[in-house]
């Protein structure tokens, strides 16, 4: 992330306390900084990836498994509703309680329900886990918010860039576990061994957090005049406009938030960049267990396969990570959002010829090591549209944003397959994909 003045907590002295020479939270070095923060990094976002994992991988693994319609996979995308309302919940985190107790409970919370879902699992009864994984959507959807807003806080925009990497490759190791080791889990035993172990993680993980997580300030403050208050108090920059000064005095938390994010340079074709970038992906994700159980794959050799695939976009997720930082998203952003396009038709062939498992294999693999790529890449642009004392505000609404996507094409990507067949399905989700390899060229990337 890269903004003009630091004024969040932490920060070396706002652009009008006369301190702009101190030290910032990057000094010694964001590889320095980075190294002491990557074992709290690395397991917090292990623990965001699982239960978004359980949600919508698993989720749909149970379902395609027990025999559901493909309407009716296409429409547990609709759980991503929890996120995309996550920017509704991001001022409640930036400004009650800390974020290290939002963390940790919520992970509690989440560890609890899933083992109950597994009750109703066992028992092939999917009306009871499709209602009880709303409340787990939500409780994961605040979780994000109180895990990225932590990592914002906590970090300056050097360490930042320097565990891109990494935070993106635990989360796509949660991915592993969740779609790879649980769903070959539960095709071996039964469902509910499944999420009694996703369960017993995240309990663990909760655990392992009230040791590992540093006890961080709380969000900074804000100021009437909408400036945001640094560690000491000291107010930053104040926000530029009459009006934003009486938004900032008299607008509730969320509205302050939306409003200063709506001040950037070249808001709307980031706004579209975030909606359309990640389109086309959402629709072939949706179908892609569906369509290898149609291609003869089981529930365990779905799951080795997830695992597989998975793996590939952690290496995917570091090669992205390692180029941005060598070479900078200005010039890596364009050809990564083609390269993840381009992966697309890889599926329209899969669906078309219907090869042996061999190339079933090479064909995932291939096209997740391509999204792990694109998805490092878009996390950097995120965190770059954040700034001032609405961090946590800011990264809620865009990747709520970008969720909504995924929700609105997973939601109708069912009803779309069984219409007009497989290949022309991934055929139409290579074309939803164009915009976002336009956009790119479009938006502001420092």
């Amino acid at each position: 992330m890269q903004v003009a003045a630091k004024n969040e907590p932490g920060a070396g002295g706002s652009a009008a306390d006369g301190r702009a020479g101190a030290p910032g939270p990057d000094a010694g070095g964001g590889a320095e900084r980075g190294a002491k923060a990557l074992p709290w990094v690395t397991s917090s976002y292990f623990a965001e990836g699982l239960p978004y994992s359980i949600v919508h991988q698993i989720s749909a693994q149970l379902f395609t498994a027990l025999g559901a319609s493909l309407p009716a996979i296409g429409l547990t995308a609709l759980y991503g509703l929890a996120w995309n309302l996550k920017f509704l919940w991001g001022p409640l985190v930036d400004r009650s309680g800390t974020g290290r107790r939002w963390v940790i409970g919520t992970e509690v919370a989440i560890g609890l329900l899933v083992i109950v879902v597994g009750v109703p699992a066992a028992r092939a009864d999917l009306g009871t886990v499709a209602r009880a994984l709303v409340a787990v959507a939500i409780l994961a959807a605040l979780h994000d918010v109180a895990v990225d807003g932590f990592y914002l806080r906590s970090l300056g925009k050097d360490a930042q860039a320097a565990l891109s990497g990494p935070r993106v490759a635990a989360y796509r190791a949660a991915l592993l576990v969740g779609n790879g080791a649980l769903v070959a889990l539960a095709g071996r035993t039964s469902w509910f061994h499944c999420f009694a172990a996703a369960g017993g993680l995240m309990l663990a993980l909760a655990a392992l957090h009230a040791v590992l997580l540093p006890r961080s300030p709380p969000a900074a403050p804000v100021d009437a005049s909408g400036a945001g208050l640094d560690a000491t108090g000291a107010p930053g920059r104040p926000r530029s406009g009459a009006s934003a000064g009486v938004v900032a005095e008299r607008a509730p938390p969320f509205v302050r938030a939306f409003t200063s994010f709506l001040e950037q340079p070249r808001v709307g074709a980031t706004l579209a960049f975030v909606l359309l970038y990640r389109a086309g992906d959402a629709l072939m994700f949706a179908m892609s267990t569906p369509l290898l159980k149609d291609l003869g794959l089981g529930t365990s050799e779905r799951g080795v396969l997830g695992g597989l695939a998975t793996a590939a976009s952690i290496a995917g997720s570091v090669i992205g990570g390692a180029a941005i930082a060598r070479v900078g998203l200005a010039r890596t952003l364009v050809p990564i959002a083609a390269l993840q396009s381009l992966a697309i038709p890889l599926y329209v062939w899969l669906a078309w010829a219907r090869p042996g498992i061999d190339a079933i294999r090479a064909v995932v693999i291939a096209e997740q090591l391509a999204a792990g790529i694109g998805t490092s890449a878009f996390v950097v642009f995120l965190m770059r549209r954040c700034s001032g004392s609405y961090k946590a505000s800011h990264f809620a609404l865009t990747s709520a944003l970008m969720s909504l996507a995924t929700t609105v094409a997973g939601s109708g990507s069912g009803y779309l397959a069984e219409r007009v067949g497989f290949p022309a399905f991934f055929v139409i989700a290579f074309t939803a994909s164009l915009p976002g390899v336009v956009l790119a060229r479009r938006v502001p990337t420092e």
